[in-house]
């Protein structure tokens, strides 16, 4: 038990080191990438957040992102439901297709993505970017709420419906509050595929279009520009904000219920 302790924290480590060199080459002022910096400075962040080749693809990547969870949900919840508690015909080659996102490569779908939508004219649009990210979204997002609703007790689902419950009314009001971590959890992982996605953005984005990690793509392929470190740096504190909030906002909670005096009986 302790060796494989002490591996995971080895392999923890490794994966942890480049984020102590890509933050530190962030407040660089040397005029290239380099490590250790000579000198440092702010002056990276604030070309990043001042300068339009930058902030347009940022917002770009939180509008894509927002549109693909959201759409992501719309499709994963109804496909959750159906796999979980309908049996019909083709239920397992739908399992298949759903799933079929995260064993195709990245490139694959990529160049498929820039066949198919060119024939459409989605590329370098905003729309074909959301249904390509959204595409990768919902075999995790499905998993997710499907393994939440294996565990779902129906019986809540009957005694309001025994009670004269709607349907929408039963599932806004019982079954949704039940579901709404495993939802959550899947919107968090949405946002996070989309927003940190790239060679599908790099196929079929435009100018206009493009997101933040082809940005940094594009720079470092034809500049290296220092900046890149800062949008790196920005990108690794924005998914760590994102896991470390819902788990702040836990705790919290847990804290505050623990707080509360127990009531005496008289």
């Amino acid at each position: 038990m302790r060796s494989l302790k002490l591996l995971a924290f080895l392999i923890a480590v490794f994966i942890a080191v480049p984020l102590f060199i890509v933050v530190p080459m962030s407040f660089s002022a040397n005029a290239s990438l380099q490590f250790p910096p000579s000198a440092y400075w702010l002056g990276n962040y604030q070309h990043f957040f001042t300068d339009v080749n930058w902030m347009q693809p940022l917002f770009n990547s939180l509008f894509i992102g927002a549109a693909t969870t959201v759409l992501t949900l719309m499709l994963a919840i109804p496909a959750s439901f159906a796999l979980v508690r309908h049996y019909f015909v083709g239920r397992t080659a739908l399992n298949l297709l759903l799933m079929l996102p995260m064993i195709v490569p990245q490139i694959v779908m990529a160049l498929g993505y820039y066949m198919y939508f060119g024939t459409l004219g989605l590329t370098q649009s905003y729309t074909g970017i959301i249904i390509a990210h959204t595409c990768l979204g919902i075999p995790v997002a499905t998993l997710i709420i499907t393994a939440a609703l294996k565990s779902f007790d129906t019986n809540l689902e009957r005694a309001a419906s025994s009670l004269g419950a709607p349907v929408m009314t039963t599932f806004w009001l019982v079954t949704f509050p039940v579901l709404r971590p495993a939802v959550l959890v899947a919107a968090l992982f949405s946002f996070i595929q989309s927003f940190d996605e790239t060679v599908i953005a790099v196929f079929i984005s435009g100018r206009d279009t493009a997101t933040l990690p082809r940005q940094m793509f594009n720079s470092f392929r034809m500049e290296a520009d220092p900046v890149i470190s800062a949008a790196s740096s920005f990108l690794f504190i924005m998914v760590l904000a994102c896991m470390l909030v819902p788990l702040a906002a836990r705790l919290t909670r847990r804290a505050t219920r623990g707080s509360v005096p127990a009531q005496t009986a008289y």
